[in-house]
């Protein structure tokens, strides 16, 4: 049977990521230099020909938005493609959409799980979503139990139906902390790094497992700039 490989990228660059606000469930469209961005992603991957046998995306505008594009450039418009609001960003709940600076920097670390911890690395993600449901008034947030479990599912789902289907490759599009999210639930040992918008992180499924071969790689996005700088002179 031939290898299970889920290609994740990030969404493109949004409005409120621009100006520096939580998105979570709520969603803003990609701006020009979004879009422009997810382009050279897509124009990466195709000069890699990375045959994609179906696309997956979580169901917010803007991961739908980007998956657009990289089917387009990358010239796989045709494949089937599926959405799963398993893979939707971490909930804020009331916080939805507030600055990062008043979420991360004001709000959040008066909660119990910042007490004694320099900064935001520094907590643990078990304890950063049990912070947020403990600001969050509307009572939407979900906790830690609830959200980990939909990402690792929602993931898990998506490498199952490409290994049923014989294996193969899977492009998915997602968010910053549901992919960082994912790669501490597959390696809790592993330091976190940064998830670029655009970025690549590759998985391979086997044997009912996940293994984490590169985390937010944007090598596609830089080849795929060049070939535009090349197509412009």
């Amino acid at each position: 049977m031939t290898k299970t490989r889920l290609y994740i990228a990030r969404h493109g660059k949004t409005m409120f990521n621009t100006i520096g606000r939580a998105q979570g469930w709520s969603d803003t469209p990609l701006t020009k230099f979004g879009e422009e961005g997810i382009r050279e992603l897509g124009l990466g991957l195709k000069d890699a020909a990375i045959p994609f046998k179906a696309a997956f995306s979580s169901d917010s505008g803007r991961t739908m938005q980007t998956m657009e594009i990289i089917l387009k450039e990358s010239e796989h418009e045709f494949i089937p493609y599926s959405k799963d609001k398993r893979i939707r960003e971490w909930c804020f709940g009331s916080l939805d959409g507030a600055y990062d600076s008043e979420l991360f920097l004001g709000v959040l670390p008066r909660t119990k799980a910042f007490e004694g911890k320099k900064n935001l690395r520094d907590v643990p993600l078990s304890e950063l979503a049990e912070s947020i449901v403990e600001v969050d008034t509307a009572n939407w947030a979900e906790s830690w139990e609830v959200l980990s479990k939909r990402i690792y599912d929602g993931f898990e789902a998506i490498a199952l139906s490409i290994q049923n289907a014989g294996g193969g490759n899977a492009i998915v599009v997602s968010h910053g902390m549901t992919i960082g999210t994912f790669m501490w639930l597959i390696d809790p040992d592993r330091e976190k790094q940064y998830i670029d918008n655009g970025s690549i992180t590759i998985v391979d499924f086997e044997d009912g497992k996940f293994s984490i071969q590169v985390i937010g790689d944007m090598s596609f996005r830089y080849r795929g700039r060049e070939i535009i700088e090349k197509l412009s002179t």
